[in-house]
């Protein structure tokens, strides 16, 4: 009986521990283009392909608490928030110089009289979608076109979304193949892969800045005068603020308060990505981008990366985004690195 029991009693552990594991179901939603990410029946973000973006994202991005922590516009109006840049929406991947094509600033904004300067990522098939207590997986295609509707690269990507405690983790990998050619993907401050935070995680600062109201008016104020913006860099090299942008680091750390929550976000680089460590176009007014084939500009010209693909051939990249609810410190960031590094 004793040991019936103690059986009896692991079995009840055993079984608690698992229910006490946050649930990650992805529900597809293809009538509306999209995937959506629930924790425990709460959105943590959304893979969304809509035709007016040029390429799929990562839209929006809530923490733990229940903020987001990505600007709206383009796709809706928020008060306060910035409206430049219309080609920053959610996370995603793309660059500013793939067969002389800039895939990273095309948007809705650009006149069709320049439109074959710009390629677009077209979200193909969502190849499958898991659900788990540890995890959910999410595996897409993708095509990157030329305003042709050529097809330039193949894209195959898997997200990995997961939990510890408090803290949402976004694993990206994404695999191109050029299927058309050699794929030249020359040295460009644009890239790679990157956010645009709200205004509340952008750095401080002054002179004027275009902000949109309830109704989508846009006004030019002071950028000091609305006490929002509190965010700070630091970097793994330990360099902060604004003295972040061109410099070479294993991680990035974007922290502040939205609505009164503490929150970091935490950009990683991975070892097996050309050019490791990235350097950061991280910038004061919201963005945030990894660019791991960018170098020229960076360094003030005493380094260059002029990447390609050969035809039929392939690249990998791997990146880690994560959103703490909460300001963890560079030894928990530490670890967290090298436990990516190990994927």
């Amino acid at each position: 009986m004793k040991k019936l029991f103690l059986l009896v009693t692991l079995f009840v552990f055993i079984v608690s521990g698992m229910s006490a594991q946050p649930k990650i179901q992805l529900v597809e939603k293809p009538t509306e283009k999209k995937v959506d990410v629930l924790i425990d029946n709460e959105l943590f973000t959304s893979y969304i392909y809509p035709d007016n973006i040029k390429k799929p994202v990562l839209w929006p991005v809530v923490t733990a608490e229940g903020n987001e922590i990505t600007r709206q516009f383009p796709l809706k109006n928020k008060p306060g928030e910035r409206v430049d840049h219309p080609h920053h929406v959610g996370i995603w991947l793309n660059y500013g110089d793939v067969n002389d094509l800039d895939f990273w600033n095309n948007s809705e904004a650009i006149p069709a009289d320049r439109a074959d300067s710009y390629g677009t990522i077209y979200h193909n098939k969502v190849v499958s979608a898991k659900s788990g207590n540890k995890n959910g997986i999410l595996k897409t295609t993708s095509e990157w076109k030329n305003n042709a509707g050529e097809t330039l690269l193949d894209d195959n990507t898997e997200f990995s979304f997961s939990t510890e405690g408090k803290t949402r983790i976004i694993d990206r990998e994404t695999t191109l193949k050029a299927v058309n050619g050699k794929v030249e993907i020359n040295d460009n401050k644009e890239g790679m892969f990157a956010i645009r935070v709200t205004r509340d995680l952008e750095l401080p600062s002054t002179g004027k800045v275009k902000l949109v109201d309830s109704h989508g008016v846009v006004t030019e104020v002071e950028a000091s005068d609305d006490d929002i913006a509190n965010g700070n860099y630091l970097s793994s090299e330990g360099i902060e603020g604004g003295d972040v942008w061109a410099t070479r680091a294993k991680w990035m750390k974007l922290y502040g308060k939205v609505n009164g929550e503490k929150v970091a976000v935490v950009i990683f680089d991975h070892p097996d990505n050309p050019g490791y460590p990235t350097y950061w176009h991280a910038r004061g007014y919201g963005l945030f981008a990894a660019n791991t084939l960018g170098q020229k500009i960076f360094s003030e010209g005493k380094e260059e990366m002029n990447f390609s693909i050969d035809e039929g051939k392939t690249a990998t990249f791997k990146y880690r985004l994560a959103v703490f609810s909460g300001d963890p410190s560079v030894a928990e960031i530490n670890k967290m690195a090298k436990d990516f590094e190990k994927k």
